[in-house]
Formats: C-alpha cells, sequence, structure tokens
C-alpha cells in the first residue's frame, strides 16, 4: 500500500470566473494536475481532491453560484475522496487528517490554486502534523498579487499599474523560499511523472 498522497486543492471553476483569473500564471493548471493524477494513480497513491466554500457569501465560492466544482478536463474516481473546505488549509474544516491516517499516509504531495495561500498554508499545516511534504509548484498556480492596502477594491488595470504589485512568478518564487528545506520538498512535473513540460 502507498504512503503517498496527492492532494489536489480548490482547483475550482470559482476562480476562472473571477477577473483575476486574467492574470494567472498556468492557465493550464488543469492539464498540469492531470499529469501529476495519472501518476498518482499509476503508483497506487491516494488521490484527494479539496474544494473551497464560502456558503452564504454569494461570491463565486458559495456553492449556491454554482462555479464550486473542478475545472472541466479533472475528474475524481468513484474511490477518490472529495472533501469541501472553509478554511485556507485542507485539515482544519474537513477530515482530511483522518483519511489520511486511515490510508497509512506519511507524504503529501500538494498541488493546486492558489500557490502561496491555499497550497501554501496546506503545505506548512501538513508538516506541522508530521507529514513528508512535497509541493510541485509547477502543478499549482497564483495570480499578480495587489499590494495589502487596495487588494480589495482594486481593478486588474489597477494591479497591474501599482508598482507595489508582486508578478505571480515573484508570489511563487517567494512561496519556494519560504517552503522549501523547512516545510516542505520542493519537486518538480518532470521528477514526479518522468514526462517533461510541453513548451
Amino acid at each position: 500500500m502507498s504512503r503517498t498522497a496527492l492532494i489536489v486543492i480548490d482547483v475550482q471553476e470559482s476562480f476562472r470566473v473571477r477577473p483575476n483569473w486574467q492574470l494567472v500564471n498556468h492557465p493550464d493548471i488543469a492539464d498540469r494536475v492531470n499529469r501529476l493524477v495519472r501518476a498518482a494513480r499509476e503508483r497506487d497513491d491516494l488521490v484527494v481532491w479539496v474544494m473551497h466554500t464560502e456558503p452564504g457569501t454569494g461570491n463565486a465560492f458559495d456553492p449556491a453560484a454554482g462555479q464550486v466544482r473542478l475545472i472541466e478536463g479533472l475528474e475524481p474516481l468513484p474511490t477518490e475522496p472529495v472533501l469541501t473546505k472553509t478554511s485556507h488549509n485542507a485539515f482544519t474544516t474537513t477530515n482530511l487528517q483522518q483519511l489520511l491516517t486511515q490510508h497509512g499516509i506519511r507524504e503529501i504531495v500538494v498541488s493546486g490554486i492558489r500557490t502561496e495561500q491555499c497550497c501554501e498554508t496546506t503545505a506548512r499545516v501538513g508538516s506541522d502534523l508530521g507529514y513528508d511534504v512535497v509541493f510541485v509548484t509547477e502543478a499549482t498556480a497564483t495570480m499578480a498579487l495587489a499590494h495589502w492596502s487596495i487588494r480589495d477594491e482594486a481593478t486588474v488595470e489597477e494591479v497591474l499599474a501599482d508598482p507595489r504589485t508582486l508578478t505571480a512568478e515573484q508570489v511563487t518564487e517567494r512561496t519556494e523560499y519560504a517552503l522549501a528545506g523547512r516545510f516542505a520538498t520542493v519537486r518538480t512535473l518532470d521528477e514526479l511523472t518522468g514526462v517533461p513540460v510541453a513548451s
């Protein structure tokens, strides 16, 4: 029995309907995740799908809005758990830890949206819970990040015009700096799937 679980976090339509999706670094995130999923299934690893919900908010993460569903092209097997969370990390508001314990999991592989938010937070919590964490940055996605003082009300144009804005590449790099060697091991898609990324 495999002791590794692939955790696919928030790769859902909620993100694609928001204006800032045009700033995403990996619009092909579903293809990237599918590569990991195929490799995980071949190794008989556990695959766990996690989706973020914000019930009652009326936004794209409110289940009533109809966008809390996997991006087209992603299809869990009937045997693969699909969890919904209301916290940033995938553990606090789900039974993920119990599920991993039941399956004898020792290592988790983290992928999904957003790199520095739900993915990074899950990696940190997972590490604190004693799991070996692999962070596949290439199979995560994020967007340019506005300065905190304008983040909530800024338009995409204002975000891009502000010199304080971090590009998706800068956000990703800082995430790797913070996680590597402390909370996680950063690995590439090629390392985990043995198939080169299409350029």
